[in-house]
């Protein structure tokens, strides 16, 4: 184990600590400024350097608030304890913004500093194992048996061309399956394309898989390539197989059968050179059995057959995820990683999540926005992880930090312009299409003739909110990231009588 460094200019302080700590059987460097600090990490080029940082916040030549930024920069993993008399508290809480593990003010209580001091080193120990974990396994993480099985799975099917049948509940990964089966597979060259079919209308889907020729239909003016030759040489992957409609489904079959296609108006074969993988949530079986799905195409799909297990039957996976999702999330909003106590993990833990993988990402995502400090404690986790009965009636913000779509009609918007920006994902859960399409129905079973333009003007009003949220209320700044003009996005602000 490495050292812990003691940073500061009393030397009563650094004796103290560095006999307790030795008591404890941990070895400590000390030094008296946070140069030499510096110079020490330069002339080791941090690769073993500190296991834990105590530095004092003022001394001469430099600031322990100075110090902790530029080692955040070096050693963004590192654990760093800020000490600090009362008269510096506002400073060293400010701290905790830089990424600081704790603060400890003095005069302080031996026992408690060293008990930190451990917390610390169990903590900057975690994330070595963490990280070593992710560095082992950069595809997919799992160390749960049935997540074994299934990387055996694909390292069997590495070399093979074989059509396989990805099965498992939403947002267990089944896309994340399909892109290392192509990854390891002898067509990694080529391209993986993928298309759910469960989210492109009946009439446009024969025409995304197989192409039209001009003049096809009206709008047809050119051209166009479909997915299948897309992925030449490659990997096709459908997702939501199940919902493909019935006619779709014999020409998909024709395709597996021969290898031949015709675009949509067209009267030229078209040969395929490419791998097919599917997916599905729903039981197929079942489906061919009330003859909504063709018994040949699913004995033609189910070739191979890979099970994805739920989360909740792979429980020991949850915390190496959630670290894994805490840093992405940071890198993808340019904040320091937040970390997360044991606490918080073992009610984590014994969540069921619904949503499964996606949910914890989802809820990571969330925590890494809406957590008021940089340690995530048991009380900042979302109201449907401390309530699970309650998920849905905890508010908007939880039902979509779970990735669930929640009707706008009774519920009030959850971002307000210019706000921080809480967790809207729109997209990322496919339980948001089925609550709409319920929706819809339930509209449409009244005896309103408006229902386009009431869901539509509720999913505009709820996806500018956001877009501003995530802008913090710049304008064009969310009107890039919507891709519609400057103009379009003022003039739905006033349509929608969104405040801002």
């Amino acid at each position: 184990m490495k050292p812990i460094w003691i940073v500061d200019d009393d030397q009563s302080i650094r004796f103290v600590l560095e006999k307790a700590l030795l008591r404890e059987g941990l070895s400590t460097r000390s030094f008296t400024n946070p140069r030499e600090v510096l110079a020490a990490l330069a002339a080791e080029d941090g690769s073993d350097g500190p296991q834990v940082l105590v530095s004092d916040i003022r001394m001469p030549g430099g600031s322990g608030l100075d110090l902790l930024t530029q080692v955040k920069q070096q050693l963004p993993a590192l654990p760093v304890i800020i000490m600090t008399a009362f008269s510096d508290l506002d400073s060293a809480v400010s701290a905790f913004q830089n990424g600081a593990f704790e603060y400890l003010p003095k005069p302080f209580d031996l026992p408690k500093a060293i008990e930190l001091i451990r917390r610390a080193l169990e903590e900057s120990q975690r994330e070595e194992v963490g990280e070593e974990l992710l560095a082992a396994t950069p595809e997919m993480l799992g160390q749960a048996p049935a997540m074994q099985d299934v990387f055996r799975a694909i390292g069997r099917l590495s070399q093979s061309n074989v059509t396989v049948m990805i099965t498992g509940e939403s947002g267990s990964g089944k896309e994340l399956v399909a892109r290392a089966l192509h990854k390891h597979s002898p067509r990694a060259n080529g391209p993986f394309v993928a298309i759910n079919t469960a989210a492109i209308p009946k009439d446009l889907l024969e025409s995304e898989l197989f192409g039209h020729e001009r003049g096809a239909f009206t709008g047809a003016q050119t051209s166009r390539r479909g997915r299948f030759e897309q992925a030449e040489g490659g990997t096709l992957f459908l997702d939501e197989i199940g919902d493909m409609p019935f006619d779709l489904q014999t020409r998909l079959l024709r395709v597996l059968s021969d290898g031949h296609f015709y675009r949509v108006g067209g009267h030229t074969s078209v040969k395929a050179n490419v791998r097919v993988i599917a997916a599905t949530h729903q039981d197929l079986e079942q489906r061919v059995k009330e003859g909504v799905f063709r018994e040949d195409l699913f004995h033609r799909l189910n070739v191979i057959r890979l099970r994805l297990p739920a989360l909740r039957e792979r429980r020991e996976d949850v915390q190496v995820l959630t670290k894994h999702f805490l840093l992405q999330s940071a890198q993808q909003l340019g904040v320091e990683p937040k970390r997360i106590s044991d606490q918080a993990l073992e009610i984590l833990g014994h969540f069921n999540f619904p949503g499964n993988v996606r949910q914890l990402e989802n809820i990571c995502h969330w925590l890494t926005v809406m957590a008021p400090a940089q340690m995530i404690e048991a009380k900042d986790l979302p109201p449907e992880v401390l309530s699970p009965n309650h998920s849905l009636s905890a508010g908007p913000q939880a039902a979509m930090a779970a990735g669930v779509f929640v009707p706008l009609e009774s519920t009030p918007l959850p971002v307000a312009i210019g706000t921080s920006p809480a967790l809207v994902n729109l997209g990322a859960h496919a339980g948001w299409e089925s609550a709409l399409e319920v929706e819809a129905l339930q509209l449409l079973g009244t005896d309103r003739q408006d229902v386009w333009d009431v869901l539509t003007k509720r999913f505009e009003s709820l996806l500018i909110q956001a877009a501003l949220a995530t802008t913090r209320g710049r304008r064009i700044e969310a009107a890039v990231k919507l891709g519609i003009g400057r103009n379009t996005i003022t003039r739905k602000i006033q349509e929608l009588h969104i405040e801002g």
